[in-house]
């Protein structure tokens, strides 16, 4: 991999997409790719190869590949994860970057807490429209997508950093509009359940007295 500025900070926008939907897959495959010495990365990425860190991102990527697949309970470990996804993605895109210019890493670093903050979110709001539905397998489909993608796109990243940064960003943007959409659909319904049932208080004699 060529470290060049741009390079790096398409590794950054890809690695840092794939972080909000699961920063411990992510984490786990540059950690691999560092340790074996498959690909060239950033000096500043050769500190996941390390035994503690791999272990530790096996455990809770272990653990968030069974919790993130239970409905409603994924919506708790989510949550739990806005103060870890984010910040982690941000030192993830700090490291990455210790090669720039002072400047050009804190602009990659707070890059890499943007993005990550909007894969978050954008997952964490189809997680919501999603997890009303009775069955299971909704929930585990989206779950296993965004560990595939998460994986896959850091793997990619570390090979072809502009086009998988374009694939992360094209995602981003169409998650960010499923989610809207879906949030609009649920929506919908329940104005239209609590507007009659304010327009039937309205009506009935207590109010009217």
């Amino acid at each position: 991999m060529n470290f060049s500025p741009a390079n790096i900070t398409a590794l950054v926008v890809a690695a840092s997409f794939a972080g909000g939907l699961n920063i411990y897959a992510t984490v786990l495959t540059l950690g691999i790719l560092a340790r074996t010495q498959w690909v060239a990365l950033p000096p500043g990425l050769d500190s996941l190869g390390n035994t503690w860190i791999l272990v530790v991102c096996g455990i809770m990527f272990a653990m968030e590949f069974v919790a993130d697949k239970i409905p409603a309970f994924d919506m708790v470990w989510n949550a739990l994860h806005t103060v870890v996804r984010i910040p982690i993605a941000a030192l993830v895109a700090y490291h990455a970057s210790s090669q720039l210019t002072p400047q050009m890493q804190i602009l990659a670093t707070t890059l890499g807490a943007a993005i990550a903050l909007a894969a978050h979110g954008s997952k964490t709001a189809l997680r919501a429209a999603v997890t009303p539905s009775p069955e299971p397998v909704s929930n585990i489909a989206l779950s296993s997508a965004e560990d595939a993608v998460a994986i896959g796109l850091t793997w990619f990243a570390t090979h072809h950093p502009v086009i998988a940064a374009s694939l992360a960003l094209a995602c981003l943007a169409a998650a960010l509009l499923a989610a809207r959409a879906l949030l609009r659909a649920i929506q919908r319904p329940l104005r239209k359940l609590f507007g009659t049932e304010l327009e039937a208080d309205k009506a009935s004699p207590k109010s009217l007295n």
